[in-house]
């Protein structure tokens, strides 16, 4: 299974929160599944540091790594995929994350069913 992490998962996986559901939890840490983490997730992570909003320290953007994670660049060809998407949803980090998923052929996992309208494979 191939993976990306929508932000609020991705902080939910870290701080272990019980709003992560048992089955999304199981599907993150299959060791056959290839989890994805973009960029755009630790930049959103990080204006709403920088805002006060949450506080997960410095050191978050190293979870990629120590988790076993992949990092999904941003390309060219997916900020083409986000701005063309149809403005269902205003969010530009989900916006993009939708853009990458469907570009990559991955599933995301997200919370967010609102997000099931832009024909994208939700977990």
């Amino acid at each position: 299974m191939r993976l990306l992490l929508d932000t609020h998962i991705f902080l939910w996986w870290l701080t272990d929160d019980p709003q992560l559901h048992t089955d999304r939890r199981r599907a993150i840490a299959n060791p056959d599944a290839l989890v994805h983490v973009s960029a755009v997730t630790i930049w959103e992570i990080a204006i709403k540091q920088a805002r006060g909003r949450i506080d997960v320290g410095d050191e978050f953007a190293g979870e990629i790594e120590r988790g076993d994670f992949l990092e999904l660049p941003i390309t060219a060809r997916h900020a083409l995929a986000a701005g063309r998407l149809p403005r269902i949803h205003s969010d530009p980090f989900d916006r993009m994350l939708i853009a990458q998923a469907r570009q990559e052929n991955l599933t995301l996992v997200s919370q967010d069913s609102a997000l099931a309208e832009y024909r994208v494979d939700l977990l």
